[in-house]
């Protein structure tokens, strides 16, 4: 059954037709979560917040064919809400993305850098980078789900890689 009949069902209070749509999506929830929190545990919280949330708000959803983008978005705000929450806890060991499984060697160590330098860009220009270059979201849709202008998130965008560039170069340049 196609994404916007289960959309129209879940409305219509079908939590069969819901469960099935939320489990087309939930791997890929979990995914863009953990990017965030950085650990199995915040990200599966976030996977069930996400699905409680759009549960409970599936009715406020016009455009059924934009479910994805909309889940999308809950879970950006579900994990960015647990960041929030836990600000003041300190994380004492180094945390690698457990999503990243590679056998060559070079792009184990590419990925590390990455995941290193990804974490020095602000919120903003994280979920920028995210949504466009690891979930494959146009820049347009990523500006919809973080509520920014068009060329406000081109900005963002164009900053992020520029700093993500920088970075990179000062990893190499130092031998990393």
């Amino acid at each position: 059954m196609d994404t916007i009949n289960l959309v129209q069902k879940a409305q219509k209070g079908d939590e069969t037709a819901y469960l099935e749509l939320f489990r087309q999506h939930e791997e890929r929830i979990y995914r863009m979560a953990f990017v965030y929190v950085k650990n199995q545990e915040d990200a599966l919280d976030v996977v069930q917040e996400t699905a409680y949330r759009s549960f409970k708000s599936i009715k406020t959803l016009k455009q059924p064919q934009y479910f994805k983008t909309w889940l999308t978005k809950i879970a950006i705000r579900c994990s960015l809400d647990l960041l929030r929450q836990r600000t003041k806890v300190i994380h004492f060991e180094p945390r690698k993305w457990d999503c990243v499984r590679t056998e060559n060697e070079d792009d184990v160590t590419i990925s590390i850098m990455l995941e290193d330098v990804i974490e020095k860009l602000d919120e903003t220009e994280k979920s920028i980078i995210l949504l466009r270059f690891y979930q494959d979201y146009t820049i347009k849709d990523a500006a919809e789900m973080l509520e920014l202008p068009l060329g406000t998130a081109k900005t963002v965008l164009y900053r992020a890689l520029d700093k993500l560039r920088g970075m990179c170069g000062e990893a190499e340049a130092n031998g990393k």
